[in-house]
């Protein structure tokens, strides 16, 4: 019987012959130390290889991918990753990527059933009801988008206020939270400017963030449509 996964060994192989010929010893290196940088906590998609998209080699960027990008609190498996990535490899970024057209995000905006993973999306319907008021100002066919981006904050918003970074900032630990989209119609990479070195940065930045995603997606004032959305940075 011939092993439907064999083009996959046939891959590997010939990936780990090329890195080795463009790169002479680069497996024994790997393999006596992790040093990454930084922390990438994106999405499951397929089309969105984190690594890739950044330009990294293994050992460079440490990952947690999980169905639209989400930092629970009750999520022991994504909490025990920031603990090791902050506290054991001494991580200076941590990173939550979204991107556009997120499957997960439509779900969640159009509550679409899709069995067991509806629990997991609920988080992402929160972001949804808690800034229903704005999104009803946005066309529709932007809005998966839009709530991709909301999406974003608020889960970088989740990662400042677990105990791992707050612990770290307290003790003088340099760990920056950022909140980055990716669109997959080009590619590319955005800062939705919320950056925080510290806790007293959160507020502004997440106040900073919001403020851009409404002047993207609407012409209404950001300052009274962020008063109905009810925005708490906590």
């Amino acid at each position: 019987m011939i092993n439907p996964l064999s083009e996959l060994f046939k891959n590997n192989q010939q990936w780990a012959t090329d890195t080795e010929q463009r790169e002479p010893g680069f497996f024994s290196r790997l393999l006596k130390q992790q040093t990454p940088q930084y922390l990438w906590i994106g999405c499951a998609d397929s089309r969105v290889p984190a690594n890739e998209l950044v330009g990294l080699l293994p050992g460079e960027l440490f990952v947690h991918r999980n169905v639209a990008n989400v930092v629970a609190h009750s999520d022991l498996n994504a909490l025990a990753v920031i603990q090791y990535a902050v506290d054991a490899l001494r991580v200076q970024h941590i990173i939550v990527v979204g991107h556009s057209n997120c499957g997960g995000v439509k779900a969640a905006l159009n509550d679409l059933r899709l069995g067991l993973v509806d629990n997991w999306i609920r988080h992402v319907k929160d972001v949804r009801f808690k800034h229903k008021a704005w999104l009803d100002h946005v066309p529709a066919q932007r809005r998966v988008d839009a709530l991709c981006e909301l999406n974003v904050l608020e889960q970088a918003l989740n990662l400042c206020y677990t105990t791992v970074v707050q612990d770290a900032w307290t003790r003088g630990q340099s760990v920056v939270v950022h909140g980055w989209v990716y669109g997959l119609h080009n590619g590319l990479l955005e800062d939705l400017a919320m950056t925080c070195a510290c806790l007293s940065d959160v507020s502004a930045a997440y106040d900073r963030a919001l403020a851009g995603i409404h002047q993207r997606y609407t012409d209404a004032p950001a300052e009274r449509i962020s008063a109905e959305s009810g925005s708490d940075p906590r």
